[in-house]
């Protein structure tokens, strides 16, 4: 996103309400439905219980721990759990991969019912014009479009996403100012006692607090779409966001606790609080409403998947850039999942208000992992004050911990979908790292000084045919005086390869997200060199087009000469040849690793086999490359002893 769009503007307030606020701002379609259960909850201490509990929670979860504290804990602009995994890495705290892992698992359940939920909720609107209008087929197919439209990016529709959602909430502060004075009582709900007294003496008080916090769902988005919008706009957007979402949720509270209030069985509280000459445009509103804040998740999953990518805790994924916009990303895997993921929890739970028992469970456990990293980030970073810190995020832990308990009682009716989905996806990222860990602690080097008079001998013997003039080995070693054994297998162990430049690329993802810088080591003049390429986690990998602006920019220097090898070709073209090695390593099926090791391999192939061949990877023309296939032997030595058998044959 651009400085322009950082600075604090009406501009800047308007796109960052469009990208923002979808989830949290949709929230008011389901959130006393589910509080009342469908109206069979509506006593005044109930009521006023509920809605003190919604009130508090965004006064003290979203605006305080997002609004005040998250938003100070960005990662060179960017926010998010992995920006927070960044920063702490950075320090060397390893165990912070877990909450990371957790919270990513979470985050992409919730792709899978956010938009389900959402725009369900929206469009069975329509069944308080008719009963038997068939809800399910206009969701699917408001979901399949939606789905299928992000190859070609939101960049023409995304101007109207601010105007949208500022109309939307404007209706959301009308509906509720025209309600309120149905019964005024609700505006005592600001006093907290009403939410104690809901959880403490109340019957059934603590187990709607599973209901209450979906109010809060989205609110994560307030941290981690802040490199889309900048951390003044998002606060100022918020002042207003929250100012309607709360006159709306009062409106709602005050036609529930009104005289004669009924819901029929198809009817929902928000739509109840509508007139009846602004149903239909109710419906359209809020339904092009659902659709920007599945837009925005849809997105969100697709930039965290993108992050997790870069983060080397998942395999290379083809990302797709729609327009010239650099947020703007397409990755076709994760959105095709995530639409079967969206249709899977239509088919299963049918109605929004079954939908509500899958939903919150992924985001409380999300959040709770967000608190622990913030906390641990913000006690670092300001350690005279850690004792503060430790206060703050005690008592957010403990509020997240109180909705993450009731939640859990969700698990039967509803919550055991969002189980299996965090857990599976918890699990295959883990094993997936582990994997990683594994692989580079059997990676074996050899000295480079061990290298150098075999790439001299190779040069200098006239028998061996050039392979290219410029020859790419991506290496994992982070040191220009050593090299993996599988690169030296790949050089010398089979047919010896020559060439008239020999390259050492090491790629090293940043913790930072944007930016791109390289060093050159020189182990042989004019013959061979070591390159470190060090990429912003967020930028795009390509690196044939980098390598060749390396090679270019040391002829200028007088460092290379940027002559073929070919005499045929010598002179003749503007562009030297460069060819890749890629080695395909794979352990051994012979090996001595344990059964959970080698559990973690089938995944680290499982995971694999869904993304990107190397090729592809580094942004590398398919004709420029070698493939080398080297096998990793992990044995124990062998000790047998053999004896030849041995017979006279003389006589």
């Amino acid at each position: 996103m651009s400085d322009s769009a950082h600075r604090i503007s009406l501009a800047g307030i308007l796109i960052t309400t469009g990208i923002v606020f979808g989830d949290i701002g949709t929230s008011p379609l389901y959130v006393f439905q589910a509080i009342t259960d469908g109206g069979r909850n509506i006593s005044e201490a109930f009521i006023l219980g509920g809605l003190s509990c919604v009130i508090w929670t965004l006064i003290l979860l979203a605006t305080f721990k997002y609004i005040f504290f998250a938003l100070n804990a960005d990662n060179k602009g960017e926010g998010g759990i992995f920006a927070l995994y960044a920063l702490l890495r950075e320090k060397n705290y390893k165990w912070v991969v877990i909450p990371a892992l957790i919270g990513c698992a979470t985050l992409i359940s919730d792709g899978f019912i956010t938009p389900a939920i959402s725009i369900s909720s929206a469009v069975e609107g329509l069944n308080n014009v008719n009963p038997d209008i068939p809800i399910i087929p206009i969701v699917v197919g408001i979901i399949v479009v939606l789905f299928s439209v992000q190859q070609f990016g939101t960049a023409a529709i995304g101007k109207l996403f601010g105007p949208v959602m500022l109309v939307w909430f404007s209706f959301l502060g009308y509906l509720g100012l025209i309600n309120i004075s149905k019964n005024p009582i609700v505006l005592e709900a600001f006093n907290p006692y009403y939410a104690y007294n809901l959880i403490a003496n109340v019957d059934g008080g603590f187990a709607v607090l599973g209901a209450v916090f979906l109010c809060t769902t989205g609110a994560e988005a307030l941290y981690s779409d802040l490199g889309h919008c900048g951390k003044g706009n998002i606060r100022i957007s918020w002042s207003f966001v929250s100012l309607l979402l709360v006159i709306n949720y009062l409106g709602q509270s005050a036609l529930i606790l009104s005289d004669g209030f009924h819901l029929g069985p198809n009817q929902t509280v928000f739509y109840s609080m509508v007139p009846d000459e602004l149903l239909y445009f109710a419906i359209a509103i809020a339904t092009a409403a659902t659709i920007i804040a599945s837009q925005a998740l849809i997105t969100g999953v697709f930039t965290l998947m993108n992050e997790a990518i870069k983060l080397k805790l998942w395999t290379n994924l083809k990302v797709k850039y729609p327009t010239d916009h650099q947020g703007q990303i397409y990755i076709p895997f994760i959105n095709w999942v995530t639409m079967l993921g969206c249709l899977l929890v239509i088919f299963i739970f049918r109605k929004s208000s079954q939908m509500e028992h899958t939903y919150g469970l992924a985001i409380t456990i999300d959040m709770v992992m967000t608190s622990i990293l913030l906390g641990f980030l913000l006690m670092l970073k300001y350690p005279r004050i850690k004792p503060y810190y430790v206060l703050i995020f005690g008592v957010f832990l403990t509020i997240e911990g109180v909705f993450l308990l009731s939640n859990l009682g969700k698990i039967v009716s509803g919550g055991w979908f969002t189980l299996i989905l965090a857990t599976t996806f918890f699990t295959i990222l883990y094993l997936y790292y582990k994997a990683r860990q594994l692989r580079t602690s059997i990676t074996e080097y050899v000295p480079m000084k061990k290298v150098i008079p075999l790439i001299k001998a190779v040069k200098n013997d006239s028998g061996i045919v050039y392979e290219a003039t410029n020859l790419v080995f991506p290496t994992r070693s982070n040191s220009p005086n050593r090299l993996d054994l599988t690169v030296y297998h790949s050089l010398f162990k089979k047919r010896p390869r020559k060439a008239g430049v020999i390259w050492f690329l090491h790629i090293d993802i940043l913790n930072e997200p944007w930016g791109v810088h390289y060093s050159v080591n020189e182990i042989i003049d004019k013959c061979c060199y070591y390159v470190t390429l060090q990429l912003g986690f967020k930028e795009e990998h390509r690196i044939e087009y980098m390598m060749k602006k390396i090679h270019d920019k040391m002829v200028d220097k007088g460092e290379l000469t940027g002559e073929s090898v070919f005499e045929s070709v010598k002179g003749k073209i503007d562009e030297v040849d460069f060819k890749f090695v890629v080695l395909n390593s794979r352990v051994s099926t012979d090996n001595d690793l344990s059964s959970f090791q080698n559990l973690c391999i089938k995944a680290y192939r499982f995971v694999k086999a869904t993304g990107l061949k190397p090729a592809e990877d580094f942004g590398l023309d398919k004709t420029n490359v070698i493939v080398d296939y080297i096998p990793i032997s992990v044995t124990k030595k062998v000790n047998q002893e053999m004896t030849e058998d041995y017979e006279d044959y003389s006589h």
